[in-house]
């Protein structure tokens, strides 16, 4: 059922709507996690790093289309507030052809492309045969990633976070059950779990699909043969390109890094492997909530409601830093112990690593909560180039200081891991003194994109 973001208690709304998108990404990082528990514990430290490094080349390329889809659905939201059922319809029917064409390209590159990542991202030799298998079959589940992706955008966009949750729910347990089946009992090893994640995103890529074009009228602007005006399609493209822009430089650069964590060999990659996926579950509701965020300041943006953005605003920062500060906590005391659920208890020095980054992580969630908020505020009122420039200092600072720091002795390894709070904090800064600037501006209409259509 579709919500109306623009009515009733701010923090009640907000919070309701952001549970399932809370819930069902946790879902898809259980399923992510299962991977690499399964393969870590069952196939070795050289599969958990072929499999890790995968998983980071599989977010830069997935990114894309999320850019994409999240973009589409910020203009989405605003034209629901606005009640303007045509301009909904239109710009649904150009972003469905501008992201289907790109997924299409995206997918013919990523196979075109498969031996140059060796060499891209410093893949060690006794890695490369089994992240190669993986990526081979991996990379099929490029289109089912789009469909999910872009169905979900449109049903959260107009308040319904229930039905993404209901079908990530069953994709994360067949996952998990093929997984299981693949692995263990086929013995197909590394194959065998990208076999299960690609089966897994089809089902739930299509059946949401199928499921959102039957029930939502709108959706059947994905067939129509009506001519899109080319204003339309700016307007997306401004919207999603930009956005797609942020979200694909800041896994570019999570991209340059795992190419030289990859450098220091496979105890590192693998620890890198484990403690990014403790690390990405931690922080993933916040991430979560700075989405749901996004959309509830939409709407109202599309409504013209600027006290409740300002109420929501500062509601959303409250609740998102209470909870940063509680995870951190808990990770800074239990990194010892979930690292070892990824890791065989004799690779002692893979484990120590893996704890040494948590600790250095762990204790700065409070800077990535931060800048999910900034990153779903700009995105709703139109300035996703705002989010792009907090991307490039976050990940530029990132970059340059991980191959700066670890190519000092004194720090080595260490140093890409205090590279991420400190690019994470700066961005944070640039964010808010922006708004701090800017706030009369950001939330007068008549200027911006998106305003009602005459």
């Amino acid at each position: 059922m579709n919500k109306d973001l623009t009515k009733g208690p701010v923090m009640r709304s907000m919070l309701l709507f952001a549970v399932p998108m809370i819930l069902g990404n946790l879902l898809q990082q259980c399923y992510n996690i299962a991977d690499t528990l399964i393969v870590g514990q069952f196939l070795g430290k050289n599969a958990l790093a072929a499999v890790g490094s995968s998983f980071t080349l599989m977010t830069f390329l997935t990114s894309i289309l999320l850019g994409l889809c999240m973009g589409s659905g910020a203009l989405f939201s605003i034209r629901f507030g606005q009640r303007d059922q045509e301009g909904l319809m239109e710009s649904i029917q150009a972003s469905f052809m501008l992201i289907g064409v790109a997924a299409v390209f995206l997918n013919a590159a990523a196979f075109a492309c498969l031996d140059f990542i060796e060499v891209f991202l410093r893949v060690p030799g006794e890695v490369w045969g089994a992240m190669r298998q993986y990526l081979l079959i991996i990379f099929g589940g490029i289109m089912a990633t789009f469909l999910y992706n872009y169905f979900a955008s449109y049903l959260r966009a107009v308040g319904n976070s229930v039905v993404p949750l209901i079908f990530l729910a069953v994709s994360a347990v067949l996952n998990i059950i093929l997984d299981l089946w693949f692995v263990l009992r086929l013995k197909q090893g590394v194959a065998g779990a990208a076999a299960a994640t690609v089966i897994a995103q089809y089902v739930s890529g299509a059946g949401i699909g199928i499921y959102a074009v039957k029930r939502c009228p709108q959706l059947k602007a994905v067939y129509r043969g009506k001519m899109v005006r080319w204003s339309c399609v700016k307007e997306i493209g401004g919207f999603s390109i930009l956005t797609c822009v942020q979200q694909s430089v800041m896994n570019l650069g999570i991209l340059m890094v795992q190419g030289l964590v990859n450098s220091f060999g496979p105890t590192v990659m693998a620890a890198f492997a484990a403690a990014v996926k403790i690390d990405a579950f931690a922080y993933m509701p916040v991430q979560d909530f700075g989405n749901a965020f996004s959309t509830f300041i939409a709407q109202n943006y599309g409504a013209r409601k600027a006290d409740r953005i300002r109420t929501g605003l500062k509601g959303a920062a409250a609740a998102s830093m209470g909870f940063c500060l509680a995870v951190s906590g808990l990770v800074w005391a239990f990194a010892r112990p979930l690292m070892a659920l990824f890791i065989e208890a004799g690779e002692a020095q893979t484990i120590l690593e893996g704890v040494r980054y948590l600790r250095i992580e762990g204790a700065f969630y409070c800077g990535i909560g931060c800048l999910f908020l900034l990153y779903g505020l700009y995105r709703a009122l139109g300035k996703p180039g705002m989010s792009v420039v907090l991307t490039v200092i976050s990940l530029g600072t990132r970059v340059a200081l991980a191959y700066i720091l670890s190519g000092i002795p004194a720090f080595g390894v260490t140093g890409i891991w205090w590279s991420v709070p400190i690019g994470w904090f700066l961005a944070d800064m640039a964010g808010i003194l922006y708004y701090a600037a800017q706030r009369k501006r950001l939330l007068f209409w008549n200027e911006q994109p998106g305003a009602v259509r005459e």
